[in-house]
């Protein structure tokens, strides 16, 4: 039987969140939304408080890099922030006279978010700007090891509400210890819920009997073509696969050469820090990466010297070594190499030429990551035109650092996001970058216009001279 004392704690944490949440809306405005969501970053972007909260995300989770998490931290914050600086999410948002059709925003209620280890202050901060964006309360439900860290968001969230005069119920958690009963009764009991991180709980999700979001998991492959700039292509994997040591879901996992300039680009890779290991040594990396069948907690998301020690690869790499690239061709539940590896170690392939890599990238995500993304380095645009007709992807980055570009960036057009909806090949009820339209209701006022009834031969006219009547 369930703890009935957890679902009574989670109920209240709930209760209260609805309270806070009507009087949110019912004395709402832009202007107060606004300032809602520019309080929460506040909250995480103030360099000391920044610090601190990396500080923590990495000491109790194990996971990451201190440096690189502020870094994230910043920049997801301020992107999200600029992408909804002018975004209308109260009252009306759009009038088209022609159609008739006048567009409300309205709240969704209580949002609950269930967040990952790999990014315990990132995440939440993303969901709870979305959320007051569009004037909902939120309750997080962070990972074990991610509570403590949770918690002092939320506490400089709200000391930034007392600042404004803003309830706290707005932004609450699931206390500590985290328990699956609690997790659940937030899944049920909530208007809506958005899941990042486990398939389980994204699973748990789905079939909650609420709404729900939830986001696939990444296994980015990159191709390598022959009319690459492979100086460029090698540095921007290097940046991206050693950011917050590969924590991201989309860092890259494989690449995919072309036999053509294969040599040429191991070489490249290896002036940006990569060792590449010979074949021969897949079963060696394969022994020491996954202990019964898990992935080593020694050597994920840690930093190349303890990911080396961990590989006792201490003799077999040069000094300075970033990230290991080992040289493999299976793919499949048999070749663990082939999935996700949440680590400095990326899996490389030779393809004869460009149709051979799209059937090996194609294999790489009909067995894991179907959905997410897929990269390439080319100077033939036409060819990521081709991945993305073909391919069971929801986004083809082209020519950029991947963990970087596929959740926004200054320099292209996407969303600023932490988490990536994968579209039916991955399960998912979204195909985009999670961001504030899916925190609101629109409500919409129908208006009568003239009559616009098409005649029969208007429709049929190229179809009939084709097939007649």
């Amino acid at each position: 039987m369930p703890n009935q004392s957890e679902i009574r704690e989670v109920n209240q944490i709930i209760a209260r969140a609805r309270i806070a949440q009507n009087e949110f809306e019912n004395s709402g405005s832009q202007e107060k939304y606004d300032n809602a969501a520019q309080a929460v970053g506040w909250a995480i972007m103030e360099p000391k408080r920044n610090k601190e909260l990396a500080e923590l995300a990495v000491s109790t989770t194990g996971l990451g890099n201190v440096n690189d998490k502020i870094t994230k931290n910043y920049r997801k914050t301020l992107g999200l922030l600029r992408d909804i600086s002018d975004v209308k999410t109260y009252g009306i948002i759009d009038e088209n006279i022609d159609r008739g059709i006048t567009k409300i925003a309205r709240a969704i209620g209580v949002i609950g978010a269930v967040v990952p280890s790999t990014n315990p202050i990132a995440t939440p901060a993303n969901n709870i700007i979305n959320s007051l964006k569009c004037g909902n309360a939120i309750v997080i439900s962070p990972s074990p090891k991610g509570i403590i860290g949770c918690e002092r968001l939320i506490h400089y969230i709200h000391l930034e509400f007392e600042k404004i005069g803003l309830n706290k119920d707005l932004v609450q958690m699931i206390p500590a210890p985290g328990t699956k009963v609690k997790t659940q009764q937030m899944l049920e009991e909530t208007d809506l819920v958005i899941v990042t991180g486990s398939q389980n709980n994204v699973r748990r999700a789905y079939t909650s009997g609420t709404p729900a979001i939830g986001v696939g998991a990444g296994n980015v492959t990159v191709i390598i073509d022959e009319t690459a700039d492979l100086k460029d292509a090698a540095e921007k994997i290097a940046a991206s696969k050693t950011f917050d040591n590969a924590t991201s879901c989309s860092s890259e996992n494989s690449i995919i050469i072309l036999d053509e300039v294969y040599d040429n680009f191991i070489k490249e890779l290896s002036l940006v820090g990569c060792a590449t290991l010979p074949n021969l040594m897949e079963n060696n990396i394969i022994e020491r990466l996954w202990k019964k069948g898990q992935l080593n907690r020694e050597a994920i998301a840690q930093d190349a010297d303890k990911l080396i020690n961990a590989l006792n690869l201490d003799d077999q790499v040069p000094e300075g070594t970033k990230f290991i690239g080992i040289e493999t061709n299976g793919i499949g539940a048999n070749y663990p190499l082939s999935g996700e590896k949440l680590s400095r170690v990326i899996s490389i392939y030779r393809a004869k030429d460009f149709s051979d890599s799209v059937l090996t990238a194609k294999k790489m995500l009909m067995h894991y990551g179907a959905g997410h993304s897929i990269g390439i380095h080319t100077n033939d645009k036409l060819r990521a035109t081709k991945l993305g007709m073909t391919l069971p992807t929801c986004r083809v980055i082209v020519n950029q650092p991947h963990c970087f570009a596929t959740g926004g960036s200054f320099n292209n057009g996407m969303p600023f996001s932490l988490s990536m909806g994968c579209g039916s090949w991955g399960g998912n009820s979204i195909d985009e970058n999670l961001h504030w339209k899916h925190f609101l209701n629109v409500t919409k006022i129908v208006n009568e216009i003239p009559n616009e009834e098409p005649l029969l031969e208007d429709i049929f006219d190229e179809y009939w001279s084709k097939a007649g009547k």
